[in-house]
Order: C-alpha cells, then sequence, then structure tokens
C-alpha cells in the first residue's frame, strides 16, 4: 500500500507539470451553442450560422445556433455571462451591443469582466448612400455642398444606439451640415423613405445597397473602409473623397463566458480563424459584403478596449449619454 502511495506522489509533479490542454484534448465532446442577440437573417445571425458549418466540420459536433434577440443585444449577453464556463456557450456578438450599448445606459453585465474575448471575425463597413433623382450626387463633394446649404438633413438610420446612427453625427461633423437623424424598423422601410424623397440620405450595409446601386436606383457615394471594396470597386473611400472622419466600421466576434479556461479559449480561437480563413467560408462571408479579419483573442481583445473607449467618447458627445 505504502509503495503504491509513493508511486503516485512520485508521479504527482509531472501530472501538475502537464500543459492545462492536456486536460482538454476532448474537447469539444458535445454540440456548442452560438448564441445570438438578434433576430435570423440579421448581420450577426448570417455571420454565426457560416461559421457554425465550418466548425461542425473541424469539431465534428453539432454546432447549434440560438436565436436569443431583444434589448438591443443584452438578453443573449447576459445569458452567455451567466452560462458555465466550459466553453460550450460562446456568442456572436456586434460590435455595439459590446460598445454602445454599455455606454449608453445600464445593461445586465460587464463586457470586460464578464466575458473573455475569442476570435473577431469579420468587420463590417457601410456605403453612404443618396437617391440621386432627389438630391444632388454626382459626386460627395457636390452632395455635401448641397448639404450644408439645407436647413436640416434628413438622414436614415436604423435606430437610436446604432453605427448608423453614430455615422449620421460622424457626417455632420465631417461635412459642417445640419443632421436630423430619422430612425426606422428595418431595412425595407428605410429604403422605401430615400426612394420617395422622405429622407436625404443613408448608410447601407453593402449587401443591402449593392443591388440597388447597381439598377442605379440610389447612388454610392464613399464606403467607409479603410481600402476600396471589392463590391463597389468605382466608390472611393471616406479618405478618399476627402472626409477621412467618416471612417468607421462595425464588428461581428466571438465571446465566450469569463473563467472558460485558457486551453478551451485558445483551441476555439484556433479553429475559428482557420474556418474563417478557408476558401468557402470566406467567400461566403465576402458574398454577404464581411471583411473578414479572423484574429485572435490577444487582438481582439486590443481592437474591444480601443472601441470601447472610443465609442464611450462619440455616446458622450451625443443626447444619447448614459440615462441615469
Amino acid at each position: 500500500m505504502k509503495s503504491h502511495l509513493r508511486r503516485a506522489l512520485a508521479i504527482l509533479p509531472f501530472v501538475l507539470s502537464l500543459p492545462a490542454s492536456a486536460a482538454d484534448t476532448d474537447f469539444p465532446s458535445k454540440p456548442l451553442r452560438l448564441l445570438v442577440g438578434y433576430a435570423p437573417a440579421s448581420g450577426a445571425d448570417v455571420v454565426a450560422r457560416v461559421l457554425a458549418h465550418g466548425l461542425e466540420d473541424t469539431f465534428k459536433q453539432g454546432v447549434i445556433v440560438e436565436n436569443k434577440s431583444g434589448a438591443g443585444g443584452a438578453l443573449a449577453a447576459q445569458e452567455t455571462a451567466r452560462a458555465a464556463p466550459d466553453g460550450y456557450t460562446l456568442m456572436v456578438a456586434a460590435m455595439p451591443q459590446m460598445t454602445i450599448l454599455p455606454a449608453i445606459g445600464k445593461v445586465p453585465y460587464d463586457v470586460e469582466r464578464d466575458f473573455v474575448p475569442v476570435s473577431h471575425v469579420v468587420d463590417t463597413d457601410l456605403v453612404l448612400v443618396t437617391n440621386p433623382e432627389r438630391v444632388p450626387s454626382g459626386s460627395m463633394q457636390e452632395f455635401a455642398a448641397w448639404a450644408r446649404k439645407q436647413p436640416s438633413l434628413f438622414f436614415g438610420t436604423p435606430g437610436p444606439g446604432t453605427v448608423g446612427h453614430f455615422g449620421a453625427f460622424f457626417f455632420a461633423d465631417a461635412v459642417g451640415a445640419k443632421v436630423e437623424p430619422i430612425h426606422f424598423r428595418n431595412t425595407g422601410e428605410q429604403v422605401t423613405a430615400l426612394l420617395n424623397g422622405d429622407i436625404h440620405a443613408e448608410y447601407f450595409s453593402y449587401a443591402a445597397a449593392l443591388p440597388l446601386v447597381k439598377a442605379g436606383k440610389l447612388k454610392a457615394l464613399l464606403t467607409t473602409s479603410p481600402t476600396r471594396s471589392a463590391m463597389f470597386p468605382d466608390v472611393p473611400t471616406s479618405a478618399e473623397a476627402g472626409y477621412p472622419g467618416m471612417q468607421f466600421a462595425s464588428w461581428y466576434g466571438v465571446f465566450a463566458p469569463a473563467g472558460t479556461p485558457a486551453a478551451v479559449v485558445d483551441r476555439l480561437s484556433a479553429e475559428i480563424i482557420k474556418a474563417s480563413k478557408s476558401p468557402a467560408i470566406r467567400t461566403r462571408l465576402e458574398d454577404a459584403g464581411l471583411r473578414v479579419t479572423a484574429t485572435g483573442r490577444a487582438e481582439f481583445s486590443r481592437v474591444l478596449r480601443a472601441d470601447i473607449e472610443h465609442w464611450g467618447k462619440a455616446v458622450r458627445a451625443t443626447e444619447l449619454g448614459p440615462q441615469k
């Protein structure tokens, strides 16, 4: 008996010295959940479902996408924060729910305390569009000159506190015009309002704008991307058009609950990056108008901290400041 005990004690230091990954070699041993804080067919949902397909091939396990929409994504974030930190419950989050929403008011989670960034999957840029039959739209400069002469420019947005809403303020600052944000419930309403002349301008996602621009119904004046888009190769970036203050982007990334073992997070991050960069998955994401970034946890943490600071300042500079 004593000899068995001595042998056990002798190998204990070796066991304790094993890398954390040795205890997680069987991960995952059951299906994963990808929570999405928005409705089906939303940007986050598209990313989650494309990513789930790639991870199923890698892990040989089911990856279940669950839409838990409501409160601007806060409901899904709250459920993720409360989930067991074992790597089996993850969230595909949109930038606003992790940076803008917490800056506007109280949410039932603390982004930096309750979550671990896993991977920054994609960026999503926007394109500024107008109705060329309603406003001067030969170029961004022509439209800006016209906008400055208006008592107020009616600027469509997807809703208060969205990236498009802040984009209206960025436009006003860059151009020197007065804008009045007009909020809509969905893209269809925004398109109708723009075609009817009820609003003067709007930022659209690439995927939403492309068919309307190709049909000549809308004019694309600039993109918010740092580089030209393959979907709009003839449209200048904001910097190229002379308005660098209108360069901004949103993103979609994967988060795990705080306390998830580092080895599990590293494995998830590596496989998400691999899947996102695979030709099939990359093509599907790019066809949806998304710019694949596929960075790991360290770089994503840096981006997250920078965006919390950036968008916090943007919120405090508007009437959307923290609600008491």
